[in-house]
């Protein structure tokens, strides 16, 4: 049983976290948080596709693929680090060293994360100065793991963190608790496989590494990677779990052990409800879109074609405008790859008083034109199309395009 509860990165066994202004572009705000845990924790992660890496992806990469270990996390928010070359290199591997230095830690055991303006160099100086506000208050208290969500965001208009809850069986046989938490930051240039996103998640389950790896790698399919806000794909992605072993479960080390299945689903849980959590707090949003495919022949075509839906700019602009123009999904579903057969196709609005079918063996229907502006209205909106193919489903979860999206991203260094 897995069961939701209040908190974030500070909710499982070891971890601690702090937050402060260091005035890296912001002013008048926290910019800047970390995490740092008690022991050593086996780390997990993945990074964006894009070809353009930011130097704490590659800072990171190599401290997850090389070392597999690492004790702390430090991020910032307003300046990226990308395109910066030898010099933002530079800047992860200092920061690195004054941080390990000031915890006690290995450098190679402190994970960076940056996000904001592609470009500029962020000042060293003030990237000391807030490792040197704070490591005095790293806590364990729920309300640091919640200032520290805060301190990550850019243009999100809300912070972002879940926990749960969950047993696994102790070393000496009876159930323990186990705890994971996570807090994420995105809303613009978010799009699947990998976004302008970063997450960090945290877990007291003792596991062997490599099977955390993949389970990451399996879970970030049907979460992270399934939501889309405006098509681009960020230089800076970057999803982290840490796993400090100190909740007393007997290690999970195989995948046949029913505990991999467990913290697999608990690791599910964190990511679907961060994820959804970004695709409704898009820039300039006002509706979450949720598109789900069943009856496709394979679970990727499944993806493939949930994913070209939520990805389209006109289904969005459609979503602003409460407009009930089924035809931008069927189009946003051809045009997705997969082959299948139009004339099989069924589509309807789903609405908590009832449904609006859309479409029906692939021919427009008549319907309530005033019961689908009701659904339309709504913050969630919800589709579902069954392609008849085969018995495989996906969803995938964007927002809406507004005025306010250009108005964002039309100034945004400023």
């Amino acid at each position: 049983m897995i069961s939701e509860i209040t908190g974030g990165v500070t909710a499982a066994k070891g971890f601690r976290a702090a937050s402060c202004a260091a005035g890296i572009k912001y002013q008048g705000r926290t910019d800047m948080a970390m995490i740092a845990c008690s022991v050593p924790c086996a780390v997990a992660g993945t990074f964006t596709s894009n070809q353009v890496k930011a130097a704490p992806v590659l800072w990171d990469m190599d401290v997850v693929f090389r070392k597999k270990q690492a004790q702390a996390v430090v991020v910032n928010a307003g300046i990226a680090n990308a395109a910066t070359g030898e010099t933002g290199l530079a800047l992860c591997r200092e920061t690195a060293e004054y941080t390990g230095n000031r915890l006690g830690i290995p450098s190679d055991s402190v994970l960076i994360g940056s996000t904001g303006v592609i470009g500029p160099n962020i000042p060293v100086d003030r990237i000391s100065a807030g490792v040197d506000m704070m490591i005095p208050a790293l806590a364990d208290t729920a309300e640091a793991g919640t200032a520290a969500s805060r301190a990550i965001m850019t243009t999100d208009t809300v912070n972002k963190e879940r926990a749960v809850r969950f047993t696994l069986p102790g070393e000496n046989g009876e159930d323990v608790t186990v705890t994971l938490g996570g807090m994420s930051k995105g809303s613009g240039m978010i799009h699947p496989n990998m976004c302008t996103m970063l997450a960090y998640l945290t877990t007291d389950c003792a596991v062997d590494q490599a099977l955390l790896q993949q389970a990451l790698r399996d879970v970030v399919k049907d979460t992270f990677n399934m939501i889309s806000v405006d098509g681009d794909t960020s230089t800076n992605d970057t999803l982290l779990v840490l796993a400090s072993g100190l909740a007393g479960n007997r290690p999970v080390v195989s995948a046949e052990d029913p505990g991999y299945a467990v913290l697999k689903a608990a690791l599910f849980t964190v990511c679907r409800n961060l994820a959804v959590l970004m695709a409704g707090d898009g820039e300039g949003a006002t509706h979450l879109i949720e598109m789900t495919v069943t009856g496709a022949d394979t679970k990727e075509n499944a993806r493939t074609l949930a994913r070209s839906v939520v990805s389209s700019s006109l289904v969005k602009a459609m979503i602003y405008g409460k407009d009930a123009n089924c035809g931008r999904i069927l189009c946003a579903l051809g045009y997705a790859g997969p082959a299948f057969n139009p004339d099989r196709v069924d589509l309807y609005l789903l609405g908590n008083s009832g449904n609006v079918c859309f479409c029906l063996n692939g021919r427009v229907q008549e319907f309530d034109e005033d019961k689908a502006l009701e659904i339309l209205s709504g913050h969630d909106v919800r589709f579902t199309a069954d392609m008849h193919m085969g018995s495989e489903s996906a969803v995938a979860w964007g927002c809406d395009l507004t005025y306010d999206y250009v108005k964002i991203n039309g100034d945004y260094r400023s």
